[in-house]
């Protein structure tokens, strides 16, 4: 007999579609149920095996509200279609409300504890949005329900009612590193030079709500693709521009291939290498939503054997399987698009 966790009974509860697996193919189109806590519709995404966070697919129907509620894990939303509004405000100060508007490829976080209502702002269409969180980790640890869902303490750290809380733009902390609570549209924020990742690479990464959770933003050019890498598990990689495949494989196996376009998001295992190829005639540009925050980290408890890689946890290109460049050189070829990769020089 296997046991069930407090997530695992609480999702339960909740009587929507759970989708596992590695990936899902289109966002926009996911299956969703009807979800009364929220008070409008949704989903539970669960992939890769992590029991750390979650992902959920919410639903606003057109020009109505979900149900204002508040929760002791925190939540990061991406829209990926509609606009509309959010008030925040912390427990017990209902006449403090916040408020500010969304539109699609907004990222946001309502700040840890405090309580939120989504608005739909069309009269015509149901907005839709894509959602990472701490739940897993926090309901089984804390268990108690009332304590979870009903918590009257004020994290005035995190979130004290600042007016601009929301409408300041944010600040640089550190290279590639962006302290904010609201990013307006993904697909337009500007991003750093990360050639360290790949050729032609460019990447930001995200402080949200003084969150210990995290995200980041990358981009690479046509006829280019990331270098592998591997990490914990946890990260959700959401596509919002571009077209192609990413390969993931656990060290010693054969990678496995995903075909991803705009509104596709995958995770990688624990431990398992990872790297994304853009087959399309634009850059390719996806977020990740996870754990560990660049301003508030989280030492993760997993410690890989990097073997001979120096300690560093990606696969340079003269070090790659010979196989994977030919893949994709072969992939471009076939649409007409040249690759941009540098020459290599094998030892």
């Amino acid at each position: 007999m296997v046991l069930k966790s407090s997530y695992d009974l609480w999702q339960e509860e909740q009587a929507i579609p759970a989708y596992r697996g590695f990936y899902i193919e289109d966002l926009y189109t996911l299956e969703l149920g009807d979800w009364p806590w929220l008070g409008g519709r949704g989903a539970f995404i669960n992939l890769a095996d992590q029991v750390t966070d979650d992902a959920w697919v919410v639903e606003v129907p057109a020009g109505q509200s979900l149900s204002p509620v508040q929760h002791l894990f925190e939540i990061q939303f991406f829209v990926l279609s509609g606009t509309g509004s959010m008030e925040v405000w912390q427990p017990g100060r209902e006449s403090q409300r916040l408020a500010f508007e969304w539109g699609r490829g907004s990222l946001f976080s309502p700040p840890l504890n405090s309580c939120y209502r989504l608005h739909n702002g069309s009269g015509q269409n149901p907005a839709r949005l894509f959602a990472v969180t701490s739940a897993p980790t926090m309901i089984n640890l804390l268990r108690d329900r009332e304590f979870m869902f009903h918590n009257e303490h004020v994290f005035a750290d995190r979130f004290a009612g600042e007016d601009r809380y929301f409408s300041d733009p944010g600040t640089s902390i550190a290279t590639r590193t962006w302290k904010t609570n609201f990013v307006p549209d993904i697909r337009a924020f500007g991003l750093e030079d990360h050639s360290a990742r790949g050729y032609a690479c460019l990447n930001i990464l995200l402080s949200l709500s003084n969150n210990t959770m995290g995200a980041h933003i990358s981009e690479f050019e046509v006829g280019t693709y990331k270098k592998a890498h591997r990490h914990d598990a946890g990260a959700h990689v959401v596509v919002v521009s571009g077209e192609g495949y990413s390969l993931m494989w656990p060290p010693g196996a054969e990678p496995q291939r995903f075909d991803w376009r705009d509104g596709s998001v995958l995770s990688p295992p624990e431990g398992w290498f990872h790297q994304h190829m853009n087959l399309g005639g634009v850059p390719a540009r996806y977020f990740a939503l996870r754990w560990h925050s660049p301003e508030f980290p989280i030492r993760s408890y997993w410690m890989p054997d990097w073997g001979d890689n120096g300690g560093y946890e990606q696969i340079e290109y003269q070090d790659e399987d010979p196989a994977i460049r030919a893949e994709f050189e072969g992939e471009l070829a076939k649409r007409g698009i040249p690759s941009r990769l540098p020459t290599l020089t094998r030892a």
